[in-house]
């Protein structure tokens, strides 16, 4: 069975950003059945290689990584189960239904969350999904959703933040690999074939008490992890470029059983072909998905998603763009940073460039440089926010002195933006000072809203669009310099929210 896609969703976004679903959810389900050749109305558990499309599909159609969801299948029910012998929903002591074990979730119709599992698993997605957007959790990096790690805290909540499910035992300080997160991860692991990184969380993040039911509390909310995260295998695009990660056999079909087409080695660099396929033989259990590949020689076969990884040299998520300049080229280049992907958009937009040929301490060497962590001044700033919304007024636009910020603080003029600086020769010192997160809300969101408004009003903006992950404005930092990685973070975050 391919994977069919369907233009179903409205606006689908990578990051710490939201997912909106503007279609009628029973039209969504009826699709998935189909393209998964299931009959809802059968009542019996399908083969696994349609149940790994069922739970597949749904995970994609609310932006969730499909590993973790057949990964929190396999835990609640155990081999995909929904249905007993006798054609009756599975329904355990504490009253947990079918295959996602839903429970006590308001709002969903319990005689078809027993009868009708694509409905089932639709309701563990979304209250997966909602568990990701709470505010009341941890987030990690900022949460991109298609990290696999950063949905940690969402799965722990999924089977409720108890003091059992703490990443540590209390008493020992041990690693509590009981927790209920962990084990999810550990099936990951275990059936995805993928390695994933355990997060180096300290047993002081986690509070409670081991007598009570209370909920743990949580003293750090915000990690920022410098580690090499896990993206999810599911976001890869015909003619993209991957490599392999270990030596894997090519297939001539989507199975184990089918002839080998000879190995790949480890690193080799090959373009897939088509969207990804389940598994051709229906009785095998496999939590991945197969795809049609193309060496070098020309020859073409499937490999095991598991076994494929995002090459440096093309984009590494579906909202990354195809440009001819590879940041990766950089000598600061970091691909596990929030900023990686983002910096990789903003180049190839035209945003902002590196600095090439400079001096870099690290390595005492003349190289080309992003420096992601350098300030933006107000004027630098500028001209990446009217690079963004009005790069032809830009370029038409003559300056009226021989300033060098001449255009920009017309520009900003001309739109009511609150900035410091301005062409008076008063302000014009303020042009080449460093402008902070705070300003950059306030111009960001009267640009956006085409009026001018409050810091507190434009730290609201960015935080009711997830354009921000902070919760109070203290958070926010205000007061802080404004960075070449936040301005690019920002401005991507933008355009998946609004310009998608």
């Amino acid at each position: 069975m391919k994977k069919i896609l369907k233009p179903l969703i409205s606006g689908i976004v990578i990051g710490a950003l939201s997912l909106t679903i503007n279609i009628d959810k029973n039209v969504l389900a009826n699709d998935i059945a189909n393209t998964c050749k299931y009959d809802s109305a059968s009542k019996v558990n399908p083969d696994y290689s349609t149940m790994n499309c069922l739970l597949t599909e749904t995970a994609l159609s609310y932006n969730v990584p499909p590993e973790i969801v057949k990964a929190i299948a396999e835990g609640e029910s155990g081999n995909w189960r929904h249905f007993d012998m006798n054609g009756k929903a599975i329904v355990t002591a504490d009253n947990g239904i079918g295959i996602m074990q839903i429970t006590n979730q308001a709002g969903y119709n319990q005689d078809r969350l027993k009868n009708d599992i694509v409905y089932n698993i639709r309701a563990g997605v979304e209250t997966l999904d909602d568990m990701f957007k709470r505010k009341d959790l941890p987030s990690i990096n900022g949460g991109k959703r298609d990290i696999l790690e950063h949905w940690y805290f969402a799965i722990m909540a999924y089977n409720g933040t108890k003091p059992v499910n703490s990443p540590f035992v209390q008493a020992t300080g041990e690693r509590n690999a009981n927790a209920y997160q962990e084990k999810i991860l550990r099936i990951i692991e275990r059936l995805e074939l993928i390695d994933l990184t355990e997060l180096p969380f300290t047993r002081e993040h986690f509070q409670y008490d081991s007598n009570s039911r209370e909920n743990i509390k949580f003293s750090v909310m915000n990690y920022d992890f410098d580690l090499p995260l896990t993206k999810s295998k599911y976001f890869f695009k015909t003619n993209q470029k991957v490599n392999a990660t270990t030596n894997v056999t090519v297939r001539t079909k989507p199975t184990t059983d089918s002839p080998s087409m000879g190995t790949l080695r480890k690193g080799e660099i090959v373009t897939i072909t088509g969207p990804f396929e389940y598994e051709a033989v229906s009785t095998k259990k496999n939590h991945f998905v197969w795809y049609p590949v193309k060496r070098n020689d020309g020859t073409e076969g499937y490999v095991a998603s598991s076994y494929l990884n995002y090459s440096a040299s093309t984009p590494t998520t579906p909202t990354t763009p195809v440009g001819s300049i590879d940041v990766s080229k950089f000598a600061d280049y970091k691909a596990d940073q929030y900023w990686a992907e983002d910096f990789q958009w903003a180049v190839n937009k035209g945003l902002i460039s590196g600095y090439p040929n400079v001096y870099n301490p690290a390595t005492k060497k003349y190289e080309n440089l992003l420096k992601p962590n350098t300030n933006l001044t107000e004027n630098q700033m500028l001209s990446v926010l009217f690079r963004y919304f009005k790069s032809d007024e830009l370029a038409s636009t003559k300056p009226s002195s021989s300033w060098s910020a001449d255009v920009n603080y017309q520009l900003a003029s001309k739109y009511a933006l609150p900035t410091l600086g301005g062409i008076s020769a008063s302000k014009q010192v303020y042009a080449v000072k460093d402008i902070t997160r705070g300003n950059f809300a306030r111009i960001l969101a009267s640009m956006h809203y085409g009026k001018t408004v409050s810091q507190p009003e434009a730290i609201q903006f960015l935080r009711d669009f997830d354009l921000t992950t902070t919760k109070t404005d203290a958070e926010f930092k205000p007061n802080d310099s404004l960075t070449r990685a936040h301005a690019v973070a920002f401005f991507h975050r933008y355009e998946q929210i609004f310009n998608k």
